[in-house]
């Protein structure tokens, strides 16, 4: 792998600390590719012989079940997917496709479990990273268990605009028929909530979402920093 995409690497919670020599030998082994849109990366129940970095682009972390499918996150830069099976050695629980073109670092996951048992640092690290993705897990089954799809949607469109800073319009980066999916709704549904938050000053303008009465939305939705804050 080129070494001018190192820095960018090293810069990752996962890899900041650890021994040079080690993420030297992790970096050796490792290579980067290019892939197009709407390419299956890994799939379901395979076994997990890579770790992934995404450079640039972006991915979807999908699994189907009898006939159907769901969106289940999507990976931005800088950022890996899928630690826990390369850690525990064991199969891929979802899969993964691009969603635009995108640039993809592949670390082997054996090297990747022989410098954890060697670096203290590292290991740490992975500890935390997993800790953040499982209270994250739970965050989304609050969101799921706790929450009509109305006020899902209500808060999805809330943490969308503070990421994109605050202002009244949010551009969904993606098609509403995965949003729907993420959001653990039908499209129709996802359809009739987009309606039924109109009282509340939203309004639809293809993937453009307007917030035309910020503190009617909040009241409605009433944010919750234990389900909606994924920082914490």
């Amino acid at each position: 792998m080129p070494e001018a995409h190192y820095p960018e690497i090293r810069a990752l919670n996962l890899f900041a600390e650890m021994a040079e020599a080690n993420f030297l030998s992790l970096m050796r082994g490792a290579y980067v590719q290019n892939f197009p849109p709407q390419i299956e990366l890994i799939g379901e129940g395979e076994p997990s012989d890579f770790l992934h970095v995404v450079l640039s682009g972006s991915v979807d972390l999908f699994s189907t079940w009898n006939g159907r499918e769901t969106s289940l996150a999507t990976v931005r830069p800088v950022s890996t997917f899928i630690l826990a099976a390369t850690i525990k050695n064991a199969p891929y629980l979802m899969s993964a496709r691009t969603l635009e073109k995108s640039r993809i670092v592949l670390i082997p996951s054996q090297d990747v479990r022989a410098i954890f048992d060697t670096d203290g640092s590292f290991a740490r690290a992975i500890v935390t990273e997993l800790a953040q993705c499982y209270r994250s897990v739970i965050k989304a089954q609050k969101d799921l268990k706790l929450r009509t799809s109305l006020e899902r949607l209500a808060n999805y469109l809330l943490r969308q605009q503070k990421r994109a800073g605050g202002g009244p319009v949010v551009e969904l980066d993606f098609e509403k028929r995965r949003l729907a999916s993420v959001l653990g709704m039908t499209p129709e549904n996802l359809s009739r909530a987009f309606k039924g938050l109109q009282p509340y000053g939203v309004t639809v303008e293809g993937t453009r979402i307007v917030i035309g009465d910020q503190a009617d939305l909040e009241r409605f939705a009433r944010p919750n920093p234990w389900i909606d804050d994924h920082s914490t």
